[in-house]
């Protein structure tokens, strides 16, 4: 029988709304029908393939911020804690227990016992050491400002970590949760260098098979993961799918056996089809606009704030996303840890961003946005922006790549606007408060080029503090100040939309948008 419960009915509306435990994180529809084809070869090996709509980049986890490449580094990788199934919490991964000192300066971690890498090695504090002091000093660690309060790592004995911070931090167990901790082996990552990232060696369920950067990611089971017996599926391949319809058929005609980022449209047909379940799964997604804030006249914030002003957020959600978002008004998910939900906001007034661009000096403005090519809700939110911009002056020409291409142009960034969306890897939001606010770091505000001495005093305040109400306040300062700035433009929430087959069991994304195949099965 399929298994239903982890599943819970959400409505357009309330999805965001919801929390609890796991088994109210996800929302299943359509008949349990058995499926009849098998998914298991003849040699008994069990494979799950998911269809998706971008490829892999990079298995090295401090190389990227991508979640092209989060969603398979999390099921190849371990950390010395991880985010729960629900996405809600932190719990024992590597390390089985921790202490903190009464100052909250030091962490003390004891691993567990017999750890060991996918290639068969021990994996020792010291690899603990090297990863983490990788992750904080390494020139490409593309999140390295979040480990800066790290100040030295310590191995006392054979079993244990001491982590030893320069101040307290209040996200430090949230920031060694995200893919970017991941323990890796010294001996391999130095003897490899930068094949490393072709030729990862992790410490989680799956270990690579076979990377074909144009068409898929093969994973097999990891034999040594310290909870090998609980992962059901031997194989997993992650097949790289571009266009939304063909990815679907693929699904339908059982080509696949899941498929994620599924369109809204495609919600109530595919839920008519008695072999497919739709899974929309609570999530931290946020959608938005980001600035370069570097290319005039958007370096005027009178100008960022017309063009939001210009946006009917309301119309993208009920048109493109068919009910199923909610207008954002903060970089923090609705329900996430310090949400504001009375954080101001700019509401859709035509005639305030006319008079904002007038007060500006500039007429006749032209934009190009960029959007992921394959991506029939981007498109769409795209074509509805460019007509809406339109009738306040500014004429907005759109601009597909594919997914690597756009990621590159924002690095460099040579661009005026692109669609763009955000998941929080960890249920703290130092994290993206790091990467798309700070300014002071490789990231550049989610290559916004936004930069505030202000803001970068909040967010290292908010780090410090430790009583939970007095950081609350900080993050509400924070909140308030991103939107008075317009570091981007805030476009809606959204739920997680993805699909399977009736063959397969608990295939779900918690909100941080890790897919948990670690419990995923397909029924032979």
């Amino acid at each position: 029988m399929k298994d239903n419960t982890n599943t819970h009915t959400f409505t357009r509306r309330d999805f965001l709304k919801t929390t609890g435990t796991a088994s109210a994180a996800s929302l299943v529809i359509g008949p349990g029908v058995l499926w009849t084809r098998s998914s298991q070869a003849a040699d008994g090996t069990r494979t799950l393939t998911i269809g998706r709509s971008i490829g892999t980049a990079t298995f090295d986890p401090i190389l990227t911020a991508a979640n092209r490449d989060i969603w398979v580094l999390d099921n190849m990788n371990a950390n010395l804690v991880r985010v729960t199934y629900d996405g809600d919490g932190i719990e024992p991964d590597l390390a089985e227990s921790w202490d903190i000192s009464d100052d909250g300066k030091r962490y003390l971690f004891k691993l567990r016992d017999g750890l060991k890498f996918s290639d068969g090695s021990s994996l020792e504090p010291s690899d603990v050491k090297f990863s983490l002091e990788r992750v904080r000093d390494d020139e490409g660690s593309v999140l390295s400002t979040m480990f800066q309060s790290i100040k030295e790592v310590n191995t006392p004995d054979e079993q244990q970590v001491e982590i030893v911070l320069s101040e307290p931090s209040a996200p430090l167990l949230s920031t060694l949760a995200m893919f970017s901790a991941s323990i890796v082996p010294e001996a391999v990552v130095k003897e490899k260098g930068d094949q490393f990232a072709s030729q990862p060696v992790g410490a989680g369920a799956f270990k690579l098979e076979q990377w074909d950067q144009q068409s898929n990611v093969t994973l097999v089971k990891n034999d040594h993961y310290w909870q090998s017996d609980k992962v059901e599926v031997d194989r997993v391949v992650w097949e790289y799918i571009s266009n939304d319809n063909t990815r679907i058929l693929n699904l339908q005609s059982a080509q696949i056996n899941a498929a994620i980022s599924i369109p809204f449209n495609k919600i109530k047909p595919l839920s008519d089809d008695d072999e497919i379940d739709i899974h929309v799964d609570k999530s931290s997604r946020e959608d938005m606009l980001i600035i370069n804030h570097k290319h005039k006249p958007l370096d005027d914030v009178r100008v960022r704030k017309a063009l939001f002003h210009g946006i009917n957020r309301e119309a993208l959600i009920e048109i493109a996303l068919h009910g199923y978002g909610e207008v954002s008004n903060s970089f923090i998910p609705d329900g996430g840890m310090f949400y504001n939900p009375d954080n101001p906001t700019y509401e859709f007034n035509q005639d305030k961003a006319r008079a904002l661009l007038e007060d500006a000096g500039v007429e006749d403005l032209e934009l190009t946005l960029m959007i992921s090519t394959g991506n029939q809700i981007g498109n769409q939110v795209a074509v509805m922006i460019q007509a809406m911009l339109k009738k306040i002056g500014v004429k907005i020409n759109i601009a597909k790549h594919e997914s690597g291409e756009l990621w590159n142009t924002l690095h460099t960034g040579e661009f005026d606007l692109s669609m763009n969306y955000w998941v929080n890897d960890i249920i703290d939001p130092d994290q993206k408060a790091s990467f798309s606010l700070y300014g002071y770091n490789d990231s550049r505000s989610y290559f916004t080029n936004y930069k505030s001495s202000k803001m970068k005093e909040l967010i290292e305040e908010g780090r410090k503090i430790t009583d939970r109400k007095e950081r609350e306040k900080v993050y509400d300062q924070i909140q308030r100040l991103a939107v008075e700035d317009v570091v981007y433009i805030n476009l809606y929430y959204r739920p997680f939309v993805n699909a399977s087959r009736d063959d397969v069991d608990r295939f779900y994304q918690n909100p941080t948008g890790r897919f948990m195949l670690e419990g995923t099965s397909v029924q032979s």
